[in-house]
C-alpha cells in the first residue's frame, strides 16, 4: 500500500508541486459554478453588491445600528459590517463545501496518481476569488461615500493569509471525516451559522459584556475580522505579536489537519 507523508514540509511541497494542476481546477471550480446561468461569471460581482446593499438597509435603515460614533452614516456602518462579513463568507463558503471534497470526487480516489490533498487548496482558492471580488466592492463603495482608502488597504492580503491556511484546514479535516461520517455536512451547517452569531460581525466586540468578551478568544474568526477591519476601514497596521500569534496557531492547524488527512486517506477506497 502506498505511503503518503504527513510531514508540514509536505503539505508546502505538494502545493507547490501540483500548483498547476491547483490553478486549473480552481478555474474549472470557479467557471463550472455559474455554467449555465445567464449572467455567468457576473453573478460573482453582483452577490456581493446586492448583499451590501440588504446590510445597508436593514441594519442602518431597519434597526438604525451603530458601530459607536453617533454621528456615523449608514454607509460607513455597512462598511464596517460588510469587512467582517468578507471575512465570515470566505470561511463559510470553505467550511461548507469542505465535507463534500472528497465525496464529491470519488473518481479521484480511485486514481492512485491523484494527489487528493490538493482539493483542499482548490476549495480555498476558489472562495479567495469570491472573496476579491468582494473586497473589489468594498473598496468601490468606499471610495463612492469616502474617498480615497487608506494605505493600509494594501495589507489585505497578510489579514487573509492566516485564514487561508486555516480554511486548508478545515478542507483536509472535515472531507476526511464527511468520508467516514456522513453527517458531517449537516452538523457543519448548523455550527457555521452559530458561528456568524457569535462572531463580531454585527457587532463591536466591545459591546459584549465583560464576563463573555474572553469567549472571542476562541472563536478563530474574531482576529482575522479585528484585522480585516484595521487594514481596511480604520487605517490601522497589523498588530505584530497578535498577528503572528495567530499565524501560528492557523498554520499549527493546518499542519496537524494535513496529517490527519494523509493518515486517513488509505481508508478512503474501502469505504467509497
Amino acid at each position: 500500500m502506498q505511503a503518503f507523508r504527513a510531514t508540514p514540509i509536505e503539505m508546502v511541497a505538494s502545493a507547490w508541486r501540483n500548483r498547476g494542476l491547483i490553478s486549473a481546477l480552481t478555474r474549472r471550480e470557479v467557471i463550472g459554478r455559474y455554467r449555465g446561468s445567464v449572467l455567468g461569471i457576473l453573478w460573482s460581482l453582483f452577490n456581493p453588491i446586492f448583499m451590501l446593499a440588504v446590510y445597508t438597509f436593514v441594519f442602518g435603515v431597519v434597526f438604525k445600528a451603530r458601530w459607536g460614533d453617533a454621528d456615523e452614516t449608514k454607509a460607513e456602518f455597512a462598511l464596517v459590517l460588510f469587512a467582517g462579513m468578507i471575512v465570515f463568507n470566505f470561511f463559510a463558503e470553505c467550511a461548507l463545501k469542505a465535507p463534500a471534497l472528497i465525496l464529491g470526487n470519488v473518481n479521484y480516489v480511485k486514481k492512485v496518481v491523484f494527489p487528493l490533498e490538493i482539493l483542499s487548496w482548490v476549495n480555498v482558492g476558489s472562495a479567495l476569488f469570491h472573496t476579491l471580488i468582494s473586497i473589489c466592492v468594498w473598496i468601490a463603495f468606499y471610495c463612492i461615500e469616502i474617498g480615497l482608502p487608506h494605505p493600509t488597504l494594501l495589507l489585505f492580503p497578510f489579514a487573509l493569509l492566516p485564514l487561508v491556511f486555516l480554511a486548508a484546514g478545515l478542507g483536509w479535516l472535515l472531507s476526511s471525516l464527511g468520508v467516514f461520517l456522513r453527517d458531517i455536512g449537516q452538523i457543519v451547517g448548523i455550527l457555521t451559522t452559530v458561528t456568524m452569531f457569535l462572531s463580531p460581525i454585527f457587532f463591536p466586540a466591545s459591546a459584549l459584556p465583560e464576563a463573555y468578551r474572553p469567549l472571542l478568544g476562541i472563536n478563530p474568526l474574531a482576529p482575522a475580522i479585528a484585522q480585516m477591519r484595521d487594514v481596511l476601514y480604520w487605517g490601522n497596521l497589523l498588530y505584530l505579536p497578535s498577528y503572528l500569534v495567530y499565524l501560528f496557531f492557523c498554520i499549527a492547524f493546518a499542519c496537524l489537519a494535513f496529517s490527519w488527512f494523509q493518515k486517513t486517506r488509505k481508508g478512503f477506497a474501502d469505504v467509497l
